[in-house]
């Protein structure tokens, strides 16, 4: 039963597996956000994980408007990327029709491509399924037009050249 004066009693009924992946969906988006900053300004990931996780991370108790987040995988994510962006953007480029190139990509979208596409590379321990359906609702989030599915297509040739059986 809903009760919309006490909110307190709607968070008790999230279980542990639904609040682990509301907190690592808002990981992937701030992922995607912090890349895009990353390429916009270059800072590097160090200041950039720091700045995510005193200025826009924060927690129940805290006043302002924060994002609640699994700050560990969101720091997993953003090092990972960094640390294997050319082996991750090698992916990209083979997935990418002939004569596209990387940077011929919107900054988002190459975000997106390469928070997915280490995901499935470097963490078995997320279903595939999973990780390509977030990344197409992240693409959705600021995209109307075509780059979801875009975006669909390149993360499911990327798993299926980086991760087994997966279809």
């Amino acid at each position: 039963m809903s009760d919309p004066e006490n909110p307190e009693v709607e968070a008790v009924k999230e279980s542990v597996s639904e609040r682990r992946a509301r907190l690592r969906r808002a990981a992937r988006l701030s992922a995607v956000q912090a890349m895009y900053q990353m390429e916009m300004s270059g800072q590097g990931a160090k200041n950039v994980v720091r700045q995510f996780r005193d200025h826009r991370f924060g927690h129940d108790q805290e006043p302002g408007d924060y994002i609640e987040a699994d700050e560990d995988f969101f720091e997993d994510l953003l090092q990972g990327i960094v640390e294997r962006q050319d082996e991750v953007d090698g992916l990209i480029k083979g997935a990418l029709r002939q004569g596209w190139r990387l940077s011929r990509l919107d900054a988002t979208v190459r975000a997106i491509l390469r928070s997915g596409g280490y995901e499935l590379l470097a963490r078995q321990d997320v279903p595939t399924k999973t990780v390509i359906n977030e990344y197409i609702d992240i693409a959705h989030a600021f995209f109307e037009g075509s780059e979801p599915g875009f975006v669909n297509g390149t993360l499911d040739t990327l798993a299926k050249q980086v991760r087994q059986g997966a279809a």
